[in-house]
């Protein structure tokens, strides 16, 4: 369940998401924020008198899509328990893998749980985030971390650009973690293009790619497609999406992780 906020938090924290997703609905909102529809119609009603955002027929809109909003701004409008997403990558890190990490805010919520989960032989992570690099701190006299070099972004906290792109094909990974700023029938999208590049990248290089979304994602597209659904090897999530592109990975045979069904299992 969400935390109660304070009608000034909670209008701050509507703007945050309308800055991540072109459109919002009044009902996503009030179950995200644990209060009642109107309470919810109330605040975009206020907050389109202000002009801060364009009321639509059951909910409202967003920036252009070009838009992103800084690492620390995602993380403070994140879903409640996507941390949880990070956990369900980390359990997939085996004894001496070799593992890319994208940067993004739910992605580098694996850094702490692969800094508690020693392994008999070392492993070896590769990021493009410092956010993942401090967040596996504890690991440097055990496992071997390398930061690829790079434009440092300081938005996002990373680096991109051809160096960075270079450096990541010279390695060969296991497994690769990446984000997505949308995820639709078409494939998964990002609005940082910079940061596709490095995405692809590390495709390339890696036996299996997983995608790390938490369901807000669902059925978004963005500025770039990176790569259609049927290039990765499976989706981490904390709720599965619609039956429509639950259909679409199951046929292409993409699995489908997500905390929500596992927590129901094990209930």
């Amino acid at each position: 369940m969400a935390l109660r906020l304070g009608k000034k938090a909670r209008q701050q924290r509507i703007l945050h998401e309308l800055q991540v997703h072109p459109h919002v609905r009044v009902a996503t909102l009030a179950e995200r924020f644990d209060v009642a529809t109107e309470t919810i119609r109330r605040d975009l009603d206020a907050m389109s008198e202000e002009g801060l955002i364009k009321r639509e027929f059951g909910g409202a809109s967003a920036r252009p899509m070009g838009h992103q909003p800084d690492l620390a701004e995602r993380q403070l409008s994140a879903v409640a328990g996507f941390e949880r997403i990070g956990m369900l990558a980390a359990d997939m890190v085996r004894s001496g893998d070799v593992a890319m990490i994208d940067a993004g805010s739910t992605v580098a919520q694996i850094a702490p749980f692969l800094a508690a989960r020693r392994s008999a032989l070392p492993r070896t992570f590769l990021t493009n985030c410092y956010a993942v690099v401090h967040g596996m701190a504890d690991l440097a006299d055990y496992d071997d971390v390398l930061m690829c070099p790079g434009q440092f972004d300081r938005r996002e906290n990373a680096v991109y650009g051809s160096d960075t792109v270079d450096y990541l094909r010279r390695f060969h990974a296991n497994i690769a973690f990446i984000g997505a700023s949308g995820v639709s029938r078409q494939g998964f999208s990002d609005v940082n293009r910079r940061a596709v590049a490095v995405k692809r990248a590390m495709m390339e290089r890696s036996d299996e790619t997983w995608l790390m979304v938490d369901h807000t994602k669902f059925d978004q597209r963005y500025l770039e497609n990176v790569a259609p659904l049927e290039d990765l090897t499976g989706i981490i999530t904390d709720r599965p999406p619609t039956p429509e592109i639950t259909s679409q990975l199951e046929r292409a045979g993409i699995r489908l992780l997500a905390w929500q069904e596992r927590s129901e299992k094990v209930g």
